[in-house]
């Protein structure tokens, strides 16, 4: 699984470079704090993959992330194999790891 580092990322915000930005934490982890990226909970992979993807770029870098990175990986991993995604990074340590070395 192909990973980016919350500087990484940072630098990618900083440049306005073209990305996407997926957050599959629940509603209420997003409400709390979110890095501004589209919110699809994981369950909604699970229970739709198809319509959890719809919006989904196979064209552009994706970042994928959740508080540490676990759900992340899981939502990465069903893409993969389901859907053929091969443009998807999860950023490691997730929100928290961006929270305690960028800050929001």
């Amino acid at each position: 699984m192909k990973e980016i580092t919350v500087q990484e990322l940072k630098k990618l915000q900083d440049e306005g470079a073209d990305f996407q930005l997926i957050d599959v934490r629940e509603p209420v982890e997003f409400e709390e704090a979110n890095l501004g990226g589209e919110l699809i909970p994981l369950g909604e992979f699970m229970e739709d993959i198809d319509a959890a993807t719809e919006n989904i770029s196979k064209d552009k870098q994706v970042i994928v992330h959740c508080r540490s990175g676990k759900r992340s990986a899981n939502a990465i991993m069903m893409m993969e194999m389901q859907k053929d995604y091969d443009n998807l990074y999860n950023l490691t340590g997730g929100i928290m790891a961006y929270i305690d070395e960028i800050g929001l």
